[in-house]
């Protein structure tokens, strides 16, 4: 089967910008990965785009923008388009030319028990604007077969598996561990489809807890954190959130977990017990899992706290199990997610299964997105 180069765009759930990558696949084996890019979004638009998050609350019906959400949803997708021009002008021009865009757009609403999941971004108005074809709108179709519309990075997780090399081929399960906003997991055997779900918040309590009580938009390398200490009972009234005992697949919205547990918390102490709570949670995935995992592979943004991932490291010691870091492997651990966009845009152009009961609890495995063409 003939390989597509693709470009993804994902805009994740800390809002902080615009993550472009580029690869060349068939959407099954075949897989080249490409130049990456980064836009950041200005602290003006961050905080429109969480005033939006609070527009979103009253929609009921996906193709509903209320408000603000429509024009919104225009300056996104103008932005996602700069964005592309700048990339195709960059180092990402001389690699290949692309066929397609797979289109994130930024999630305003996830509501798996209502089968409702809203992403703005509008992907005719992409593809007028880059001239390319657009998959775009890539979780509804999951949400209509019964699954919960996330996550959808396991069917690429899989795929970079399989291109481990020594030291860590063969090394199964392998789990990949993707910290953004929320933090999911994919597990992956040697054999059979790929398991997965959300685990937990990952940055966004961290990014909240220090923009409210210290005026920043994150913990920058942990530093806030390296100030204080875990306090455990909060990190225990975290976990009491009968979530964490649900099997996969689960999923969550950016606001299902809140700062409430962080009455009284001096600044650095808050930091470092909600890095502990991320870690913790994704420790605690292991318990809905077939098998104890070999090997934990770290992505996202998350894998720059290291707080996080030496809370995690710790907390797999006495497994005999290995954490390492995405570039560990050879990977870019900033990329993961709009890789995968691309992946599954490629996929969705050849029809191929999205998401699989294992990852969304979906009733068979499905295809989705919509297709535009300029």
């Amino acid at each position: 089967m003939p390989q597509l180069c693709a470009i993804g765009l994902m805009s994740g759930t800390s809002m902080d910008g615009i993550d472009l990558a580029m690869l060349r696949s068939d959407g099954i084996n075949a897989l080249e990965r490409g130049p990456s890019f980064f836009v950041p979004y200005e602290a003006a638009f961050r905080q429109r785009i969480a005033a939006g998050l609070e527009e979103a609350k009253v929609i009921i019906r996906r193709d509903e923008r209320p408000g603000m959400l429509a024009e919104l949803e225009r300056q996104i997708t103008e932005r996602h388009a700069d964005a592309v021009a700048r990339f195709l002008a960059d180092e990402a021009g001389n690699w290949g030319q692309p066929d397609l865009i797979g289109f994130h757009g930024q999630t305003v609403l996830h509501r798996p028990h209502l089968a409702l999941t809203v992403q703005l971004g509008d992907g005719p108005l992409l593809a007028a604007h880059t001239g390319l074809s657009v998959v775009y709108d890539m979780r509804a179709n999951d949400m209509l077969h019964g699954g919960q519309g996330a996550p959808l990075v396991p069917a690429y997780h899989a795929a970079l598996a399989r291109t481990l090399r020594q030291p860590f081929a063969g090394k199964y399960p392998v789990v990949f561990v993707n910290i953004g906003g929320i933090s999911n997991i994919t597990y992956v055997g040697e054999t059979g489809d790929p398991i997965a779900f959300d685990t937990g918040p990952g940055n966004t309590l961290i990014d909240q807890w220090v923009s409210r009580e210290g005026g920043v938009p994150f913990d920058a390398g942990g530093a806030i954190a390296s100030e204080g200490g875990v306090i455990i009972s909060v990190v225990e009234r975290y976990l009491d959130n009968p979530f964490f005992a649900k099997s996969g697949p689960k999923s969550l919205d950016r606001n299902d977990f809140t700062l409430d547990g962080t009455r009284g918390l001096e600044l650095a102490d808050g930091a470092r017990t909600l890095a502990a709570v991320s870690a913790e949670a994704i420790l605690k995935s292991a318990d809905h899992m077939p098998d104890a995992p070999r090997l934990w592979v770290v992505c996202g943004g998350g894998r720059k706290n290291p707080h996080i991932v030496g809370d995690l490291r710790a907390g797999v010691q006495k497994t005999g199990a290995q954490v390492i870091l995405a570039e560990d492997a050879g990977f870019n651990g900033d990329a993961t997610e709009a890789e995968a966009w691309a992946y599954l845009a490629v996929r969705a152009e050849r029809a191929l299964p999205l998401t699989f009961p294992t990852t969304t609890g979906c009733a068979e495995a499905v295809t989705g997105g919509l297709i535009t063409r300029p």
